[in-house]
């Protein structure tokens, strides 16, 4: 094996889990919200095998895939961005992330702003295209940031480009970093740069994501320390907070990442590129917009008809996503839903993987196909990749 090119399409679930209804998503089917669209079209996916997933009987089935294709159901304790793509690394979180359903506590609160020296407006849970309708003015008159949560587990922070600067706004994530810690680790603290007038303001595509460090080795950290390069694009090295990651390269757009991925398809290196594409999430799920995210979905898979043909004999496409984020919903939220599980490549037997119990088979299945022993979480459907059923 020379490469794999692994990529997460952020919030493309496929089916209520089991457990769904412990978290308010009995139901929910993000594929099958945005599939009714007029714009959708997942073609290639569907040669690989999309259509032939179990659960996946409101797309027409192809005869014969050209991949192998499966579901995978979560394992972790949650939905949130950094519990799926940890988990899809190998590394099951069985404890949930601190949530803040009434905001934060008034003690971490002060403590943020003894370092910033900056006031804090809104500390509610709060959709981020609305907390900024709301609190943008005042934020504007008076420099006070704009914190708030959500159902996941993050500190979030609102701030204009013009009254704070990215990179200052990115220096208060670190330091809000460094406070959330143990009880009140949270799961990410994301920056939510925007600019305008009030009534018009907009988000930028300069958002950041600070996550906690993995508590325990992923199957990046496997791959650098094998001497393989580890590629992230996109939102990976905030996931991951950097650990095991050789390269990495900031987008602002799926757009940004496919490009990204095209120019590394042509570049000569052994390892994982590791690829999130974050718009279906940001931009379309979490605005419940189905018809922007079936678009998404058929531009992706227009570039992916290409990128099947660039790679080379002893390469592997696989994609796959972190959790849901139904459009259709109710809600904004992610949603506790099974993920697609899609395989590709020249060496790759044409094979239905079923359903695995955990995304960590992903990350099992990668260093196992470049010949990495590890502990990890997970068990590896390579074998069933060679066309072995032992």
């Amino acid at each position: 094996m020379k490469r794999v090119f692994l990529f997460i399409l952020d919030s493309l679930g496929i089916g209520a889990l089991p457990d769904a209804a412990e978290y308010g998503d009995e139901g929910t089917n993000t594929l099958r919200c945005i599939a009714h669209e007029e714009d959708f079209c997942a073609e290639n996916m569907c040669r690989i095998g999309l259509s032939s997933i179990t659960g996946v009987d409101f797309l027409d089935p192809v005869k014969a895939p050209i991949g192998a294709f499966g579901r995978c159901a979560q394992k972790s304790v949650g939905k949130d961005s950094t519990v799926g793509h940890w988990e899809c690394a190998g590394l099951i979180s069985h404890a949930p992330f601190p949530v803040y359903p009434h905001g934060f506590p008034n003690d971490l609160l002060v403590r943020f702003e003894e370092t910033t020296g900056r006031g804090i407006l809104c500390n509610r849970p709060f959709s981020g295209t609305e907390v900024i309708k709301k609190y943008g003015e005042a934020h504007m008159l008076t420099g006070d940031l704009i914190v708030y949560t959500s159902a996941d587990s993050v500190f979030q922070i609102a701030a204009h480009e013009e009254i704070v600067p990215p990179e200052t706004l990115y220096a208060y994530c670190r330091a809000a970093r460094r406070i959330l810690v143990g009880e009140h680790g949270v799961g990410r603290v994301i920056a939510r740069p925007f600019i305008g007038d009030p009534g018009h303001f907009v988000r930028t595509a300069n958002r950041r994501d600070f996550s906690l460090p993995p508590p325990k080795p992923t199957m990046l950290d496997h791959l650098s320390e094998s001497g393989l390069d580890t590629i992230a694009v996109g939102k990976i090295t905030d996931i991951f907070a950097g650990r095991g990651i050789t390269q990495s390269f900031l987008t602002h757009s799926n757009k940004e990442g496919m490009d990204t991925a095209q120019m590394l398809v042509h570049k000569n290196f052994r390892g994982l590129c590791f690829i999130n594409l974050v718009d279906y999430d940001v931009l379309w799920g979490h605005r419940n917009d189905p018809l922007g995210y079936a678009q998404g979905v058929a531009a992706f898979d227009r570039f992916l008809g290409e990128f099947m043909t660039q790679i080379d004999d002893d390469d592997i496409i696989m994609i796959t996503a972190d959790h849901g984020c139904d459009p259709g919903d109710e809600s904004t939220d992610h949603t506790r839903e099974y993920v697609p599980i899609l395989v590709y490549g020249k060496q790759i037997a044409p094979v239905d993987l079923g359903t695995r119990s955990t995304f960590a088979d992903i990350g099992k299945t990668v260093l196992d196909l470049f010949g990495i022993d590890s502990d990890i979480d997970g068990e590896s459907f390579a074998r069933l990749l060679r066309g072995s059923s032992t």
